[in-house]
């Protein structure tokens, strides 16, 4: 791998992670414009591992599920197929303007939006 594709790669992984921060802002967002008056306590935690970034929704502090994969080095975002693995096809790509767009705008948090049409 030569110098120029490592930068690259390095950058490509510093977008993925500010665009996850962007979709979990994006999904707390809609649970309380759905759920204004709500006391829960509730947020998506993102859990990195070694080729996904894990998206769990947490209520009360505590993990209920998992909201979604992330692949870190391309962006992809998947459903997730259980807990330690995501469903076979992409959803969407965050480093794709117009995906991430689609993305973030459909997001909501109950995870409708990962389901294919």
């Amino acid at each position: 791998m030569t110098l120029s594709e490592l930068v690259d790669e390095t950058n490509d992984e510093q977008s993925v992670a500010s665009y996850v921060q962007d979709l979990r802002k994006a999904l707390r967002t809609n649970f309380y414009r759905k759920y204004p008056s709500s006391d829960r306590s509730f947020d998506f935690r993102a859990i990195e591992g070694r080729k996904y970034i894990k998206l769990v929704q947490t209520e009360e502090g505590r993990d209920s599920s998992v909201h979604a994969f992330i692949d870190k080095k391309t962006g992809e975002v998947y459903k997730p197929a259980g807990w330690k693995s995501p469903a076979k096809i992409v959803r969407y790509n965050l480093l794709d303007e117009r995906s991430r767009t689609d993305c973030l705008h459909s997001a909501d948090w109950a995870g409708g939006y990962l389901y294919l049409r």
